[in-house]
């Protein structure tokens, strides 16, 4: 799109949805609207700024003023990913608004240097202060809250960060929930819920709903939202006794009521915690010949008035956490880019409410830490030497983690899998932290994928200029003028069992980790494989919308990316979407089926046909051959032939085969005496009228975007006046409804194998005749390929038309061309925000992999859910053998037999299989890291020779490996863990408490350990502690029971009580 038309654009108020189309689907036009009338001011260009700049700038606001009068300094490096080596000492909000313009052109950037003055401010509607001092927050936060201006505090201190709101006295939330709308089907008073997929109504209490369809209690249709109380999943009441009585149907649906919300201004300071309100008051305390206070806090004695500060401003001395304190003056030094990523993404989103009025606000205040990050105790010691500044651009980094962190980093060696919106946040601040930016460190980024004009406003490593590029190189080029010591290496490829023999066993045995940065869940539990196959680190990222998960996946710790079950996705089946659809998602999905069935099957099977001999020979399906003998039928020769088509196949759809299913179930249609047939969420059909006088209706509508594409498979010229096709219906003559009667169903293979034979006899006498008549190659059909994203090209419109009227057959309300494009597009939403603060999520679980962390408690898989409540824990699976859930191997210690008497033929069945390939139809999570032939220990290959059994796998970290894998259950998002942390808040009393459910919340779990097993008579395994129950919410301590199994055990690998065998679901 050029810059004309993006003038076009703004000259009209419209929206682009072209580049803004995935979070349109977050936000909605009205909220976009809104944005693009709010002028932001935010204040302070370290890492923290420029990361909240970035994503509103993307999110499309009106105009964005950035501030700062301090100059570049090393320490900004770490985590400033606009600035350079090169722009030290000059001022960073100039600098950076060079950069942050290209985000967005339509949204203006500016620098602005000087003192902040209320007549400046009053420019704005919202105000956004980042790293300031506290005598600043206090004035801004005064002139914004009594000028009715937005305003929105965020600090980060080393691994510890704060975040403030103020939105006024008087502010109203239009839609407080993320959620859609739910809609259930039931009675009313007492309302059960059934959706004939044994699904609850996701209705909670307090909720305002509507009703309709209801029979009998009829007051209910269309009546005002009124609020109901949740009994229990699948029932909810509400006070219907002054009604008629209920009779059967009806569908509810929420409603969202606008809340009113009041805010104050920001206290001079706030009890808890209490070492954000220490650290302002011990600056001046350090005189005016000090060095900076945040260098000087990695000094003990300087930790130690922090303390003493902290004593006398809290009101609970024995609720102050003295350690706490210490570990905060300590780190406080810090710039991290992953504090800046998170932190930066959670401000975003509010200052994008505070413009829009969508989605419940912060209730003011919200801490977090993650002080887990540093070394575990008893490992490293950090030393104020160690940490000293030394004038590189990770001093920032360097002063929480020290020098020898540092190093260890930049030897890493990371699998980059995705470069999309998570994949360019991860890169970046890997780029920012020194990954693989070191003698020995290596990142490799593969992706397939090309630059689409819709990835622009959330991934941040493109610009305009880059779209149809490769995204993996494009990545890697902006990675490296970020920081041009990071080692990227970009590839063009997917990963799959088709490029097994480009990411073989040396490839991934080098490897110190990989992420995903995908958005399909089998090609991230086709990863998960692999690192478990290598025995790899995994940190595995998704989002949906304002939702988003990270999982860290660590061997022999941790559950694997596909163990968990904590939330699936439930397919519609089949006979709903044919013939008993009840919401507009399933005339939606049965019209993407559709556009399958007409225009792209049949056509790569006439290609298949006329091209291969053996296509009749290996063809099993009746429908696919059906499919060519209609099309090959029905090939038209014009236009006019196109629209004809299109007309008679509107009558099969909407008028014979409703009144067909009509004739086997007619509206009074009972299952047993009493029970109708149409009722809960089965509607029953009407038939439609065709009115082709109509030209803006539906059944033209579809005419035309069906005649179009018929016309294009058929490879004709499609007229561009359209007026001669109106004629055409008016002059159509269509054959009379006529009962469908003895259609021959085959019941058995052998009458199935009959009809084939037939048919494919048929065909072939056709085939000869048509290549006869010299119909070949030339003739061949064109494929239509599904395209969401062009929006010229007709698909959406048959989509949109042709669901619409399925919905007017089963009485459902239609969908607008928007959420068609969603539904057909299967199009995830997405935005800046949650993809910024999930990437810095995952680095911080990145430093603790890099330290080597090997407690349980101190990995923790978090959530962002605005939507719905955080899934209950999940603690690790434990199961007898031999039915084992997803992949397992066996770990061997302490063995008191030679390794060539492990596989002696076994006394019972039961022997463990190899693993088999990761290409194949399960998930296995375990295989040989060398080849069958290979001896590995001495007297390993002369074992097992009664029948044959894996040998054994090579020596992993003192550990030998005997691998087998049993059926595997499919994963889906990462499930909780069992205890964890809660992003703090700080209420009006002061005291931290948990929010489940408010603005951005944060849920970081710990993460779940793997299953293990024991024998009765040796000592537990490593790193699996058998515990009775869960740990409190708070807690870090791993949660997994251990299971005592019966001495049959042994026997079944052939082992003596000398060993011990652990179960390891991560192999």
């Amino acid at each position: 799109l050029g810059r004309s038309s993006m003038r076009r654009f703004e000259s009209l108020g419209e929206i682009d949805e072209g580049l803004y189309s995935r979070q349109l689907y977050v936000l909605g036009h009205k909220a976009m609207r809104r944005l693009a009338k709010t002028a932001v001011l935010v204040s302070g260009m370290k890492g923290l700024g420029v990361e909240i700049a970035k994503n509103i700038i993307l999110a499309g606001v009106k105009s964005v003023t950035v501030h700062d009068p301090g100059n570049t300094q090393w320490s900004d490096l770490s985590s400033q990913f606009f600035l350079s080596e090169s722009d030290v000492g000059r001022n960073r909000a100039v600098v950076s608004q060079q950069h942050l313009a290209e985000l967005n052109s339509y949204v203006p950037v500016t620098a602005y240097t000087k003192e902040l003055s209320e007549s400046f401010l009053a420019a704005f509607q919202v105000v956004v202060l980042s790293n300031s001092p506290l005598e600043e927050q206090l004035r801004i936060s005064d002139i914004c809250h009594g000028r009715s201006i937005r305003f929105v505090l965020a600090d980060t201190k080393g691994l510890a960060g704060q975040l403030f709101c103020d939105f006024g006295e008087n502010f109203v939330v239009d839609e407080p929930s993320e959620a859609e709308p739910v809609c259930a089907y039931g009675m009313p008073g007492v309302v059960t819920c059934r959706d004939g997929q044994g699904h609850g109504h996701g209705f909670a209490d307090g909720d305002f709903v509507t009703f309709s369809d209801v029979e009998g209690m009829s007051q209910l249709n269309g009546c005002k939202p009124r609020a109901i109380r949740v009994l229990g999943e699948p029932s909810l009441i509400g006070d219907t006794g002054s009604f008629a009585p209920y009779q059967r149907g009806g569908v509810i649906t929420q409603v969202k009521v606008p809340q009113l919300h009041s805010y104050v201004s920001m206290p001079p300071a706030d009890p808890d915690p209490t070492c954000f309100c220490a650290l302002p008051v011990l600056r001046p305390c350090l005189g005016p010949a000090s060095p900076p206070p945040d260098l000087c806090l990695s000094l003990q004695a300087d930790a130690e008035r922090l303390l003493e500060l902290a004593r006398g401003l809290t009101t609970h001395q024995e609720l102050l956490d003295e350690r706490l304190v210490r570990t905060f003056a300590h780190v406080s030094a810090g710039e991290l880019s992953p504090m800046a990523a998170l932190l930066g993404g959670l401000a975003a989103q509010e200052v994008l409410k505070a413009a829009s009025g969508k989605f419940l606000p912060l209730a003011q205040w919200l801490y977090f830490d993650a002080l887990e990050c540093l070394p575990e105790e008893g490992t490293t010691l950090l030393t104020e030497e160690s940490c000293a500044p030394r004038g590189s651009r990770y001093d920032g980094q360097i002063a929480v983690f020290g020098a020898d962190f540092q190093e260890r980093l930049g030897r890493q060696k990371y699998f980059v899998v995705g470069a999309g919106a998570i994949g360019c946040e991860l890169l970046k601040n890997f780029a920012m932290i020194g990954l693989a930016a070191g003698k020995g460190g290596s990142i490799t980024v593969t992706d397939m994928d090309t630059i689409e004009r819709s990835n622009l406003s959330r991934q941040l490593l493109f610009r305009l200029r880059d779209v149809g590029k490769l995204k993996s190189e494009t990545a890697a080029a902006a990675v490296r003028r970020m920081n041009p010591t990071t080692r990227v290496t970009a590839q063009p490829h997917h990963v799959g069992p088709d490029t097994e023999t480009l990411y073989r066993d040396d490839f991934f045995m080098a490897l110190d980790g990989v992420t995903n940065a995908l958005d399909s869940m089998k090609s991230r539990a086709y990863v998960d494989s692999l690192c478990i196959r290598y025995l790899k680190p995994l940190l595995d990222s998704g989002t949906e919308g304002t939702k988003g998960h990270v999982q860290v996946v660590v061997p022999h710790l941790t559950q694997p990316f596909g163990s968990p079950l904590d939330l699936t996705e439930s397919a519609v089946p089949l006979c709903t979407l044919r013939h008993f659809p009840s919401t507009i998602e399933h005339t939606l999905q049965w019209a993407r089926d559709e556009f399958d069935g007409l225009f792209k099957v049949p056509a790569e099977n006439v290609n298949k046909f006329l091209e291969d001999p053996t296509f009749l020979e290996v063809q099993r399906m009746t429908q696919d051959l059906e499919w060519v003998r209609s099309s090959l039928q029905e090939k038209p020769c014009s236009w006019q032939d196109c629209v004809r088509w299109a007309r008679q196949r509107w009558e099969t759809l909407y008028r014979h085969t409703i009144l067909n299913l009509l004739h086997a179930f007619p509206p009074g249609h009972e299952t047993s005496p009493g029970v109708p047939f149409w009722a809960g969420p089965k509607r029953c059909p009407q038939p439609l009228e065709f009115d082709c006088d109509n030209v803006s209706g539906e059944p033209v509508r579809y005419i035309m975007a069906a005649a179009r594409l018929f016309a294009q498979t058929h490879r004709l010229q499609v007229p561009r006046d359209r007026a001669a096709a109106r004629e055409t219906l008016r002059a159509m003559a269509v054959p009379p409804f006529q009962l469908e009667v003895g259609v021959r169903i085959p019941v058995t293979e052998e009458e199935m194998e009959e009809q084939l034979a037939a048919l494919r006899q048929e065909l072939a006498e056709c085939r000869q005749a048509l290549l006869e008549g010299g119909y070949g190659s030339t003739h061949l059909m064109e494929p239509i390929h599904f395209e969401k994203d062009d929006d010229s090209n007709g698909h959406v419109d048959f989509i949109m038309a042709a669901s619409n009227l399925r919905a007017a057959n089963y009485g459902i309300a239609p969908a607008d061309w928007h959420t068609s494009k969603r539904v057909a597009g299967r199009i995830v939403p997405a935005i800046a925000t949650t993809t910024a603060a999930v990437a810095g999520l995952a680095c911080l679980e990145l430093y603790k992999l890099v330290w080597g962390h090997q407690n349980l408690s101190s990995y923790c898989n978090s959530f962002l859910q605005l939507a719905e409540p955080l899934s209950p824990p999940a603690s690790a699976t434990q199961q007898l053998l031999p039915s084992l859930l997803c992949a397992n191997a066996w770990l061997l210690t302490g063995l008191g037999r030679a390794p060539s008497q492990l596989f002696s033929p076994p006394a019972c069945d039961g022997h463990p299989p190899h693993s088999s390939s990761p290409s194949g139809t399960g998930t296995p999570h375990s295989a040989p890291l060398c080849r069958p032939d290979t001896l590995l220990e001495q007297q390993a290959g002369s074992g097992g020779r009664g029948r044959q059994g894996p040998k054994l796998g090579p020596c992993v970290r003192g550990r030998r490996q005997v691998s087998c894998c049993t059926g595997s259950a499919d994963g889906s998002q990462a499930a909780c863990g069992g205890g964890g942390r809660v992003a703090r808040l700080a209420g009006a009393t002061g005291k931290r408490r948990h929010q489940a459910c408010v603005s951005q919340c944060i849920s970081t779990n710990a993460a779940s350990s793997a299953p293990s097993l024991h024998l009765p008579s040796c000592s537990p395994p490593r790193q699996c502690t058998p515990q009775s129950s869960p740990t409190p919410a708070r807690s870090r301590a791993p949660h997994s029971l251990a299971r005592t199994l019966a001495a049959g055990i042994p026997q079944l690998l052939g082992l003596g009580c000398s060993g011990v065998v652990g179960w390891s679901q991560h192999g």
